[in-house]
């Protein structure tokens, strides 16, 4: 009997530790899970900038579409201007500027063509298929939108925004580490999830991790 109750005793000691250890480790492997997840999608939503700004300087606006963004990065190209020649500081201080050189020929622009994806994406070849698409989701994509705002001073500014809640790209973490994540946001009455750009504001596509 007393040998059962020491082997009984022995076990719940064990348990006792296992769930204690736990404890401790559970919320450092979701906060590590966390920042690895997090990193990867702000780094999705910087492309997804990268790729709007080029976009709006070769079609005078965003789009609020990820095939028309992922048909842009793979068949479009970017203008690029070579400038050969430079002002000497005897010519600066002659009084000339740069059109005045240009229209002299003492220096040159030349303006050529480089695909959007060797401009902006060289390193990541799989970028245009799956541009939209948020990391560890499955297979979900960001909520995009466009629009138009008027600034204070009066001034109309198209605006984009591209976006994921918490609760996709967090799927598979505790659940109750997500809800308080979520609720801690709320309280701060910040967006629960990240985002570049807003479709509220002319914030200059910055995201709100920045």
């Amino acid at each position: 009997m007393k040998t059962i109750i020491q082997v009984l005793l022995t076990i719940a000691i064990i348990v006792l530790g296992y769930f204690c250890v736990e404890s401790i480790k559970k919320p450092v492997r979701f906060q590590k899970a966390y920042q690895q997840r997090t990193e990867k999608v702000i780094e999705r939503l910087k492309d997804i900038r990268s790729a709007q700004v080029a976009y709006k300087a070769v079609k005078g606006r965003y789009t609020s579409s990820f095939d028309t963004l992922s048909a842009f990065i793979a068949k479009d190209s970017l203008p690029m201007v070579k400038m050969e020649g430079s002002l000497t500081d005897s010519m600066i201080a002659a009084g000339m500027n740069e059109m005045m050189a240009l229209e002299q020929g003492i220096i040159r622009r030349d303006t050529s063509k480089i695909s959007v994806m060797d401009s902006l994406f060289s390193q990541k070849p799989w970028m245009p298929d799956s541009i939209g698409i948020v990391p560890y989701s499955g297979g979900e994509n960001f909520e995009m939108g466009v629009g138009v705002i008027e600034t204070a001073s009066g001034v109309n500014v198209m605006v984009f925004e591209a976006k994921v809640h918490n609760n996709v790209y967090l799927k598979g973490l505790d659940r109750q580490e997500v809800i308080n994540i979520n609720d801690k946001q709320r309280k701060l009455e910040r967006y629960p999830g990240l985002k570049v750009g807003s479709l509220e504001e002319a914030n200059n596509n910055a995201g709100n991790w920045e």
